[in-house]
């Protein structure tokens, strides 16, 4: 997700900083597959396999490059998200059971990218800020106003969390187009 193509996917020029410690790298599933539909449900408890998923997802998304991960997007249908959108890869926010409790009225056309949509690029339409409310990975209640970057790939991961892909805001006839174009590349692999 980014104003232009140049930002997204996130191109890290080094190695992330995280706090976690280095994990395993998940596979992120591909755009048309009926994984990215199921709605996630909401984590019970922020215990050690949470901590575990979170780590992995971060990790996932630094190496992909990306700016954030939905655990959708590595078919874990929990309400978990990830993202840095620092140039500098050290501010990881961590969303666990997150939701949108404002957004403004004022709306703004962002450029977006996905990791389960590798190549595709396209205009979509969000709130240009929002406040956010969500469990940190510590099990913690927090609330971040959110502008810019953060607020579409807030918007954008949560969307996944929901089993909608970015694509879906698009005319009938690109969906069908990408859907080809990511049906011609899963084939080719």
């Amino acid at each position: 997700m980014a104003s232009d193509a140049s930002v997204w996917p996130f191109r890290p020029s080094a190695a992330p900083k995280t706090n976690f410690k280095i994990m395993a790298l998940l596979n992120i599933i591909n755009y048309p597959d009926k994984r990215l539909h199921k709605i996630a449900k909401p984590v019970e408890a922020v215990n050690e396999r949470i901590r575990r998923l979170v780590a992995d997802m971060a990790e996932t998304m630094y190496a992909a490059p990306g700016v954030g991960l939905a655990a959708t997007q590595v078919d874990v249908h929990e309400r978990v998200v990830v993202i840095d959108v620092s140039d500098t890869h050290d501010e990881l926010h961590v969303f666990i059971n997150p939701e949108i409790i404002w957004s403004s009225d004022e709306k703004k056309i962002n450029e977006e990218g996905c990791l389960s949509v590798p190549g595709i690029y396209d205009n979509v339409e969000r709130a240009e800020k929002v406040r956010v409310r969500a469990l940190n990975e510590k099990g913690e209640t927090y609330e971040l106003d959110c502008e810019g970057l953060l607020a579409v790939c807030i918007q954008h991961e949560m969307d996944h969390l929901m089993g909608r892909v970015f694509v879906e805001y698009l005319s009938s006839l690109k969906q069908t187009r990408i859907k080809s174009k990511m049906k011609k590349l899963a084939h080719a692999m």
